[in-house]
């Protein structure tokens, strides 16, 4: 048995100025993961869902980049606005957010 149902992997990797992938802690990772972990208490789904901080997720040209497993969804650009919706969406009535998802075909599971 799982401890928990979702978890939310928000990636806070810090690169180098000017590297050429940037990252996800220059984009405002920090306060999309803080957003995730005060709503999801809010509204009581943390005994449910956990919401990490993650070292890089690869994906930092995407940034700021969210994956919600156990669906291996990949959200990318992702900006505080968004939270609610991914929360509201996918993981209260699993819907992924599919306007939010990487693009890149090397991050799509058929890809």
């Amino acid at each position: 048995m799982s401890r928990f149902e979702k978890h939310i992997f928000i990636c806070e990797n810090k690169r180098e100025a000017g590297h050429p992938k940037g990252c996800c802690a220059d984009k405002g990772s920090s306060g999309i993961r803080e957003l995730f972990k005060k709503r999801l208490k809010e509204l009581g789904l943390n005994t449910k869902v956990r919401a990490n901080s993650s070292g890089c997720l690869d994906a930092c040209a995407f940034g700021p980049s969210v994956v919600v497993y156990p669906e291996q969804i990949w959200y990318s650009g992702i900006k505080i606005e968004d939270v609610e919706e991914i929360i509201q969406s996918h993981i209260i009535n699993n819907r992924p957010v599919e306007r939010l998802f990487i693009k890149e075909k090397r991050f799509l599971k058929d890809g």
